[in-house]
């Protein structure tokens, strides 16, 4: 019985040691497991069957460069990667590549979307209006059979399991879902992304599904026409003013974009648009000189970043606004021009006194000096009585007396004259005949 034991014994001990010891053909497989994709979440997982040291996931989608995150790790040591801005409806290549017990393996999962080509839906595009509603439109694809019905599926995150369908569908003629009306959004986030599928059914053959890339809510919404447009005159400008737009995210009114359109009402010519940022009060001035009652004023707005307008505003007619007056700026020109003209010459005087210019240019008149009149004597008047000098003058005066002239019988004048005062003269004089 001792020797029964005893073999027994070395049995379970030989079993021990061959239990410990690696499987050669273990070492050569990948320790990666249970690939599997998820197209709506496009979420790739795998399970490891062993110790892994390092791993990284990739995936090849035509004609995107390949994207490779960072793996990660659910509470059931399930390993996921998630390709939110991968495309799979033209197929995928998805490689996870390990390292366990200092060896490097590769796995690889082909993705394929399956059902016949040319069958899922093609032109689709979606918009928000009249911040809280949506339209989604598409149509049926070149292949797609006469019964094919599409269905959409709509959610706003990556991980969200709850996905909505499409709650109110646009039929077109032949019966065929062609758009979807939603009439209850979810409450608005600016970091908002809203993720859509296409699928299909028929009777005849598999359809192919439609993914995308995820659409910025921001970027999505189709505004309304900007409201209460005005226009005033402050006697030199037209000023035009409208407000900004009910939106459905908070954005600043700086993101969006305006343009403007200004024609003449009959002209076949037409003016550029011009193109304003937004903000707070939204004006733009026009010189009265460029308006008159024939002019138009209408506007859009958009994102900036989009090229989504809005439709036009209702048209704002110039008419019955005041005309221009041409004569005020004519005579603000006159006075302008007048001032200025007293103002040259002011400085000009100032020059003048200051430096001596005046001098010069307005030479003095010349004048006797002090120093001769004062040397001049100057004799008293004196006063002739029936033509003869006072006797109490002390000095004799030659005196001229002026008469008629006689003729002579020969028809010349005797013309003869003595100075007055003189001592061989006398008194009453000889006078010269003229």
């Amino acid at each position: 019985m001792a020797s029964l034991l005893d073999f027994v014994s070395v049995l379970v001990l030989l079993s021990s040691a061959c239990g410990d010891e690696p499987d050669p053909a273990q070492e050569n497989v990948s320790p990666v497991i249970n690939m599997k994709l998820d197209p709506r979440k496009k979420m790739l997982t795998w399970n490891n069957s062993r110790n892994v040291t390092w791993q990284e996931c990739k995936i090849d989608t035509a004609p995107s460069c390949p994207t490779s995150p960072i793996p990660q790790v659910k509470d059931n040591d399930t390993y996921f990667c998630v390709f939110p801005n991968c495309v799979l409806h033209r197929g995928a290549l998805l490689t996870i590549n390990a390292t366990a017990d200092g060896d490097m393996f590769q796995q690889e999962l082909a993705f394929r979307n399956s059902g016949k080509e040319g069958s899922r839906a093609v032109n689709f595009s979606c918009l928000i209006y009249n911040v809280r509603f949506m339209n989604c439109s598409w149509m049926p694809g070149p292949a797609a059979p006469t019964d094919v019905q599409y269905h959409l599926y709509a959610w706003t995150s990556t991980y969200e399991d709850h996905e909505v369908e499409c709650p109110h569908y646009l039929v077109g003629s032949t019966g065929t879902h062609v758009g979807c009306h939603f009439d209850k959004l979810a409450e608005p986030k600016s970091t908002d992304n809203y993720f859509f599928l296409v699928n299909g059914t028929s009777q005849e053959t598999a359809i192919q599904f439609l993914d995308f890339t995820p659409f910025k809510a921001t970027e999505m919404e189709k505004y309304n026409p900007p409201a209460n447009l005005t226009i005033s005159y402050n006697g030199s400008h037209h000023i035009v003013r409208w407000d900004n737009p009910e939106i459905r995210f908070d954005i600043s009114s700086y993101i969006l974009c305006y343009e403007l359109d200004f024609q003449i009402k009959g002209s076949s010519s037409k003016r550029h648009p011009v193109f304003q940022r937004g903000s707070e009060k939204n004006v733009y001035l026009i010189p009265s000189s460029a308006a008159r009652a024939e002019n138009t004023f209408r506007v859009r707005v958009k994102y900036t970043y989009t090229d989504l307008w809005s439709d036009w505003s209702g048209t704002l007619h110039f008419a019955g606004l005041p005309e221009p007056d041409f004569q005020g700026p004519t005579v603000t020109l006159v006075g302008l021009v007048v001032g200025a003209a007293a103002l040259l010459v002011t400085v000009l005087m100032f020059l003048c006194t200051r430096f001596s210019l005046r001098q010069k240019l307005f030479p003095p008149v010349p004048q006797v000096k002090r120093e001769v009149t004062g040397t001049l004597v100057f004799l008293p008047e004196v006063s002739w009585d029936n033509d003869q000098p006072p006797l109490a003058s002390q000095e004799p005066e030659d005196i001229l007396t002026v008469e008629e002239a006689r003729l002579s019988a020969s028809g010349q004048a005797d013309i003869g004259w003595a100075p007055h005062g003189s001592e061989n003269v006398p008194p009453e004089g000889r006078a010269l005949a003229v």
